[in-house]
Parts: C-alpha cells; sequence; structure tokens
C-alpha cells in the first residue's frame, strides 16, 4: 500500500519562463514515483519537462509578471478541469507570493500550508528580509536602501566598493531589458545610474556590503515546516559549482550535514511562524566564520532532490504526505550525496556517474525517465548557439569610436565584508508598496 493518497494530485505552478528549470522536473520526478497524478502549469513548450513520462497534464500559466489576481484565475480554470482537490506547489517566488495571498479564495480547490498570507512576500523581498534578520538577530550583510542616485552612490563608499545591488523583489524585473536581479557594482557611479532604472525594474533598490566568495563558504538548507511548525525533510547542503562561478545557482552541491546552519534555518522559520517548503542561502564570513543569511526562499529550491533520505523521503513529498494527513516514514540522511546539473556542469557530471559515495543525483537524466535526458542536449544546443549568434551580432553592430560602459558582473548572492557588519539601515516610513 503506498504512503501517499493517490486520490490527490499535484499542481505545479511557475511563472518564470525558465525551460532549464530543473526543480520543476525534480517535482515532478518525485511524486511521479509516488504515484501522484502531477499537473504543470508552467511554460513547458521548449522545456525537457514535457518530455517527463510523470507528467499527467500540461496547463497554460499566466503570463510573468501576472497580478495574484490573473494567477488565481488560472488556477481556478485548472481546479475545474482536474475537478477535486489538489496539493499546490508554488516552484518560484512570484508564485510563492501570489498564492499565499490569495489562500483563502484557492482554499476549497487546493490543499496549502496555513501561514500568514504577507510571509512569503516578507521574506522573499530582499529589503524586508534584511529588516527581519535585523529583528531576528540574524547575521545578515549591512545593507543599505537609498532613496535617490546620490544617496546611492553614496552608500556605495559606505560600504565599501564593490558592492552588491539588488532589486528587492527581482521576481518584477522585466525579462529582456538588460536589467539583471542582483549585481556587483564597482562604482558609485554606476550605483546612482543603477538606481535610475528602479521604476523599470519594479522595486527599490538596495546596496549590500559584499562577503567574497571562497572554498567551503556557499551553504544552503532546504526543509519543509509542518503543521505545527517541526522542520521535516531536507537537510544542509554545501555548494561546490556554481553558476556563474563564485556565486550563483547551485551546479554542483553536496549533501554535508552543518549544525550551525540547521538551527539558524530552524530558529528563523520558528520565529516567524513559517509553514511550508523553504530555501535558504547562507554565506560564511572568512574572518568571523558567521553564516549570513543571504535569501529566503518561500518554495522548493531547484535542488532539493539532493536530500532524499534513505526512505525517499524529500521536501515535496513531504508536503503532500502532511497535507493530506499522512505520516512521514523515518528515514536516514545520507550525507555526502552529491546533485549535479549536467548542462551547467558536464564534467563534474561525467565524474559523478562513475559512483559517489553517498550517490548521486542528475538534474535531467533518469533510468526511468531517459525522454527528458534526451530532450535536454538538444534544446541546450539551440539555446547556446542562439546566445553565441546575439554575442556576435553585438560585436558587429558595435561602432569602433564608441566606448561601452563596463558591465556589472551578474552574482546571485552576496553577504557581508570581511568586517562583518550586520546592521540594517532601512527608512521605516519609506513606501514599501510594489506589485506582489
Amino acid at each position: 500500500m503506498s504512503l501517499f493518497d493517490t486520490r490527490v494530485p499535484a499542481v505545479l505552478l511557475r511563472t518564470d519562463r525558465n525551460p532549464f528549470h530543473h526543480g520543476t522536473l525534480g517535482a515532478v520526478r518525485s511524486l511521479g514515483r509516488a504515484g501522484v497524478d502531477v499537473h504543470v502549469v508552467a511554460d513547458c513548450a521548449h522545456s525537457p519537462v514535457r518530455a517527463s513520462r510523470y507528467v499527467t497534464a500540461l496547463h497554460t500559466p499566466p503570463p510573468p509578471g501576472a497580478s495574484p489576481q490573473d494567477i488565481a484565475a488560472a488556477l481556478s480554470r485548472v481546479a475545474a478541469r482536474i475537478a477535486r482537490p489538489a496539493v499546490l506547489i508554488a516552484m518560484d517566488d512570484a508564485c510563492a507570493v501570489a498564492v499565499a495571498r490569495a489562500r483563502t479564495e484557492l482554499a476549497p480547490s487546493f490543499l496549502l500550508p496555513d501561514q500568514p498570507g504577507e510571509l512569503p512576500a516578507r521574506v522573499a523581498d530582499k529589503a524586508e528580509l534584511a529588516a527581519v534578520c535585523a529583528s531576528l538577530d540574524v547575521p545578515h550583510p549591512e545593507t543599505l536602501v537609498p532613496d535617490g542616485p546620490a544617496e546611492a552612490a553614496r552608500a556605495a563608499w559606505r560600504l565599501g566598493l564593490p558592492v552588491v545591488a539588488k532589486w528587492s523583489r527581482p521576481w518584477l524585473v522585466p525579462p529582456g531589458g538588460g536589467l539583471r536581479s542582483t549585481v556587483l557594482v564597482r562604482s558609485a557611479r554606476e550605483a546612482g545610474e543603477l538606481y535610475l532604472r528602479a521604476e523599470e525594474a519594479g522595486s527599490r533598490l538596495l546596496l549590500q556590503a559584499f562577503l567574497p566568495p571562497g572554498a567551503d563558504r556557499d551553504w544552503f538548507c532546504h526543509g519543509y515546516a509542518d503543521r505545527s511548525g517541526t522542520v521535516r525533510a531536507g537537510g544542509c547542503g554545501r555548494k561546490t559549482r556554481a553558476r556563474p562561478r563564485g556565486a550563483g545557482l547551485t551546479a554542483v552541491g553536496r549533501w554535508t550535514p552543518n549544525p550551525r546552519v540547521q538551527a539558524l534555518a530552524e530558529r528563523v522559520t520558528a520565529e516567524l511562524g513559517y509553514r511550508g517548503v523553504f530555501d535558504l542561502d547562507f554565506r560564511r564570513c572568512g574572518t568571523t566564520g558567521r553564516y549570513h543569511l543571504l535569501d529566503f526562499n518561500p518554495r522548493p529550491g531547484a535542488q532539493f532532490r539532493l536530500f532524499a533520505d534513505t526512505a525517499g523521503l524529500d521536501v515535496v513529498r513531504a508536503l503532500h504526505l502532511d497535507l493530506t494527513h499522512r505520516p512521514l516514514p523515518q528515514g536516514a540522511p545520507r550525507p555526502g550525496r552529491v546533485f549535479v546539473v549536467e548542462n551547467y556542469a558536464p564534467l563534474s557530471a561525467l565524474r559523478a556517474a562513475r559512483g559517489e559515495p553517498g550517490g548521486c543525483e542528475p538534474a535531467w537524466h533518469a533510468r526511468d525517465d531517459r525522454a527528458p535526458g534526451r530532450a535536454l542536449w538538444a534544446l541546450w544546443g539551440r539555446h547556446v548557439a542562439a546566445r553565441l549568434r546575439e554575442r556576435a551580432l553585438r560585436v558587429r553592430d558595435a561602432r569602433p569610436d564608441s566606448v561601452a560602459p563596463a558591465r556589472a558582473r551578474v552574482v546571485r548572492q552576496a553577504s557581508a565584508p570581511a568586517a562583518d557588519r550586520t546592521g540594517v539601515c532601512d527608512r521605516p516610513d519609506e513606501d514599501r508598496a510594489g506589485r506582489p
């Protein structure tokens, strides 16, 4: 008899159009292998995800930048087609925020964690997270929120160049406009110029002190806070390879127990009253050894399958079991287990294929679901070729007598400087408005 209530399907929701979102495939496989029907509400037209044998049905998603009302309306249409209650899992921050705010409206058709509707928006917002960490006395990079270009320039000098610039609500940054959610800026002038694009970005600019990356410094913690608030499943991992190098998404990660990081994550979620799946990113200060909370993602992280224990339990399965009032199996951790994203770290994938002491979970390739892995390389080849053509056209169209401004180096994470400054400078009376 299955541990799962297979009468209850799962609905995966994502408005991010990244065709190479391997976390979505991980969730499809995890629940599909358990016998759960998996419906995907995401743009999978050019994604290997659509080839998975475990996808029950694909549904048209709301467009990127859709309002919470539009997302709720799209989900209502999906619910009408499924015609039975389903576990709803948001796979990106924009959807996590929208679903939490529309929980009352969605509750008759979808099973969702019971938590304050504004909490996901509060922790996903980078400026709000700085204030949250200050209130909980959790290490966090010193953060300044300027209210003009001149103040942005002064803030950059105060923090010490280079500094990390972030848009507080990165899910609102429009695609194709040249803006990045997070960049490393190396001059005060660049910080001031970036501030002028706040309206285009859709949220406030904040500047953070930068903690350089290094060996054994980038960590993440995944978990599921159940109906009682107890953290179940998941674990702590070390990012051994990132894309881009030194900062960015996890291309290779290793399950590495870390009691200090685990305790920090459990304290933060407990004090906030958080319920549901979470993915927290940390960076260790090379001078003080303190772990700084960089990001709080109120949804499954793309590498969540790293933390599948000996009972096969991961955070997505824990969510489904808990919301359907089924007991969670008691498995043992599998330290040393490796997760690798083949298109971002092909050499690491080849090495891992030869055998890892704790086992290896490839993002795309699976013996019981081969089609996505085969589809990946054709799609990835076209993607890389298109990027190379775009780069060649930019070089061709550049005028020899023009001087292009230096581009900021893209990073996904940043933290406090070696001095380990953790204070937060914000304006409590500043308008924090912005689309959710």
